[in-house]
């Protein structure tokens, strides 16, 4: 399945780019099978989506679980947890 993917405010710094489209094995269903695929690219990717790291997800624009699963054509986003002043 093909996805699009975006990245917002500090991820897309650590990350080098804004957005992607990614073809997925077909092993990869959740939104947290998607960040343990990420985070095999590398280092960077490991500790910017890696476990432990605290990152939201939207999928087609609604706040994502980790089980929540991914279809063909998903926008699937990832940014860092904000705070309001």
């Amino acid at each position: 399945m093909r996805i699009k993917l975006l990245y917002f405010a500090s991820l897309r710094e650590a990350l080098g780019t804004a957005a992607e489209s990614l073809e997925l094995p077909d092993a990869v269903t959740t939104v947290d099978g998607l960040r343990e695929h990420l985070s095999a690219r590398g280092p960077e990717w490991a500790r910017a989506l890696g476990d432990g790291r605290v990152v939201r997800v939207a999928l087609d624009q609604i706040i994502a679980q980790p089980d929540s699963p991914i279809h063909d054509g998903a926008e699937v986003a990832f940014f860092p947890p904000v705070t309001g002043g």
